[in-house]
């Protein structure tokens, strides 16, 4: 499997669902909700997002238009875990948070900003989601780590 560690690079929210977020100082998780402002959070299996620095590094690769944290919509931006790997059921600290992996990619709406102007989105691949298990803070330069494997 991939490394145990990652840090987080960005922390990133939207106010309304299908737009691309922007990063903000930090975030705080709760349990049975996602992260405070967000337009994602709800009591459902996708309150947070996660994607590798790497995935986007790759599409950077191939395309002109600079990507940015929040470009995808995700909410955590990382860098040294392939999280995509993750198995469904993997526990994760993200910061002082305690979150499970629930679902890895997901389907791509057509109106999604990045693809419209990309041509291609690595969320739908190589993005995951987690539910938040019991409530913390993120914020960039803190570690994501794997607290277990189902």
């Amino acid at each position: 499997m991939n490394n145990q560690t990652a840090t987080i690079r960005a922390v990133c929210i939207s106010e309304k669902k299908g737009q691309q977020k922007h990063p903000v100082e930090s975030v705080h998780l709760r349990p049975e909700h996602g992260i405070d402002g967000d337009a994602h959070a709800g009591k459902w299996h996708r309150q947070v997002s996660l994607l590798g620095q790497d995935s986007v590094n790759r599409l950077q690769e191939k395309i002109s238009i600079p990507l940015f944290p929040g470009a995808f919509a995700e909410n955590i931006l990382c860098e040294g875990m392939e999280v995509f790997r993750l198995p469904v059921g993997a526990r994760l600290r993200i910061g002082t948070a305690l979150c499970e992996v629930t679902q890895i990619g997901k389907e791509c709406h057509a109106d999604c900003a990045i693809r419209q102007q990309a041509g291609d989105c690595v969320m739908p691949r190589e993005g995951i989601f987690v539910i938040v298990l019991e409530e913390g803070d993120a914020r960039p330069g803190d570690k994501v780590e794997v607290v277990s494997l189902p």
